[in-house]
């Protein structure tokens, strides 16, 4: 088997990094400048969704994205730790990359910028996509089927929301 490069599984932090900074650089004050017409635009949206982002502050988003660094930092040292071998790790990589086609989804649907939108494209999707070909050169790569990628997602999703929890328990005290 083929060395993994460390790239691979620390390349997953300073990719997040690069990202998120992107996010909370533009997230919250561009939410705030656009909520109303978003609400007009996407009205089948949940009331509790928009209540939910009209509350989210720098601050607290902040502290949320640090919470997440935490979870991202441990995804790559375990990485590293298993030769790339990690399902953590490689969870991590496939749900990373589904959030960039994500926010390039949500760009599109607002039909400009979103938040994190720009780093996705040079970033965060050639990132996941240099990472699981080198894990398949090394012979690491786990297969993913749906169930994988719906677990992943879900994975990410649990994540964030636990992010936002700690967060908002941080910042509201």
């Amino acid at each position: 088997m083929r060395q993994l490069h460390p790239a691979v599984t620390f390349g997953l932090f300073a990719a997040w990094a690069l990202h998120d900074a992107e996010e909370v650089a533009f997230g919250p004050r561009w939410i705030r400048d656009r909520l109303p017409e978003l609400r007009k635009r996407f009205p089948s949206v949940p009331e509790r969704v928009w209540r939910a982002m009209e509350g989210t502050g720098q601050r607290e988003f902040t502290v949320a994205v640090g919470a997440m660094a935490v979870i991202v930092a441990a995804a790559s040292v375990h990485g590293h730790r298993t030769g790339g071998r990690s399902a953590f790790f490689q969870g991590a990589v496939n749900g990373f990359g589904l959030h960039g086609l994500m926010h390039l989804a949500q760009a599109a649907a607002v039909r400009g910028y979103t938040p994190g939108s720009a780093t996705s494209p040079f970033i965060v999707v050639p990132y996941a996509v240099w990472a699981r070909g080198r894990l398949r050169r090394a012979g690491r790569l786990r297969p993913a089927g749906a169930r994988d990628v719906a677990g992943g997602l879900a994975a990410a999703g649990a994540a964030t929301v636990l992010s936002h929890f700690v967060a908002r328990r941080l910042v509201r005290r």
